[in-house]
């Protein structure tokens, strides 16, 4: 781990105004111990009302910064921070859909988790931006409505990690449209993000909607920036391209966008007939998004209003958030 990833702004902060401080003399100390009982109880509370089953017993990670004898845990980090749990030999690999934070009052959420194999052992790789109690889960969700849909494994899969619940009667409709709030809370379920609460940036979104905290959220990760007159238009439809420009966004704090090559518009331009269509100011994001292979085309076509049966988006998230919020490729 990283300074970097640490929040070296936070760290300096709180560290003594010396004048021969250096970060550089700043120690990473990770602790990985097991949770109380109280907090083993909570956990396993959890599971039952979540109706999931705990895989791996749940463990605290917290990271601290060390400068002489003075210590600060770090609570919130700029990138994700990679956890390596292996999997015990009495524990099915495919029985792990995957990794969770649980909180003190027994609140959950899930976080990006791979499941990979070094030396002929599993390990759960799990990606977060903040110390918590984590645990590995089993919690298999199929809807009802989307056997023998085109997106059935991803929608599946989405629902089986907890980033999305369907609209109720085991139902997820997933013909339907998605507006500028529904996708941004599905990116920040996605990625893991602690929910935050404050005051909204845009004129539009209300304390009281129930996409306000997932959009205070992305504002604070630099996900979604609104409009320049300062509304967000919550319930408008997302288009392609202001999809990918919340991507690309997010492939900042997965770390995929660093590694792309280059940033050169000219091949995905001469691959789709609309290219010149794509407003400027989404340009970059949709040279990431296709390089990265987070999007392709709906044939040769690349805006059109982002619709769940009109693009290919959702199933390709596997192979393209490689650390994010699916398991197996």
């Amino acid at each position: 781990m990283t300074i970097r990833q640490a929040g070296w702004r936070s760290i300096l902060s709180k560290m003594p105004n010396h004048p021969f401080f250096s970060l550089q003399d700043v120690k990473v100390q990770i602790e990985i111990a097991e949770p109380s009982e109280d907090m083993v109880k909570v956990v396993e509370n959890s599971a039952i009302d979540g109706e999931f089953a705990i895989m791996i017993p749940p463990l605290n990670f917290t990271v601290s910064g060390i400068y002489g004898d003075k210590t600060i845990e770090i609570a919130k980090f700029n990138a994700f921070v990679e956890r390596m749990i292996a999997i015990p030999e009495n524990v099915d690999p495919n029985r792990i859909t995957t990794g969770i934070i649980v909180y003190s009052d027994g609140t959950i959420r899930h976080v990006p988790t791979k499941l990979i194999i070094i030396d002929g052992t599993y390990y759960a790789k799990v990606n977060s931006l903040t110390n918590s109690t984590y645990s590995i889960v089993w919690h298999p969700l199929a809807f009802k409505d989307v056997a023998g849909h085109w997106a059935k494994a991803a929608v599946n899969d989405m629902g089986s990690r907890m980033v999305i619940s369907g609209i109720g009667n085991g139902l997820f409709n997933p013909d339907q449209d998605i507006n500028r709030s529904e996708f941004a809370a599905i990116v920040v379920r996605g990625l893991g993000l602690k929910l935050e609460k404050g005051v909204v940036p845009f004129s539009d979104v209300k304390a009281s909607d129930w996409y306000s905290e997932a959009i205070q959220t992305a504002y604070s990760y630099h996900l979604i920036n609104g409009f320049e007159d300062g509304t967000f238009r919550p319930t408008d439809e997302i288009t392609r391209e202001q999809a990918m420009v919340i991507i690309a966004n997010a492939m900042k704090i997965t770390g995929l966008q660093a590694k792309l090559q280059g940033n050169e518009t000219g091949d995905w331009m001469n691959a789709f007939n609309d290219a010149a269509n794509v407003s400027e100011w989404a340009k970059s994001s949709v040279t990431a998004s296709i390089q990265a292979g987070v999007v392709s085309g709906r044939g040769k076509a690349v805006k059109r209003s982002f619709r769940r049966k009109l693009t290919s988006l959702e199933p390709r998230w596997p192979q393209s958030f490689r650390e994010s919020f699916r398991s197996r490729n």
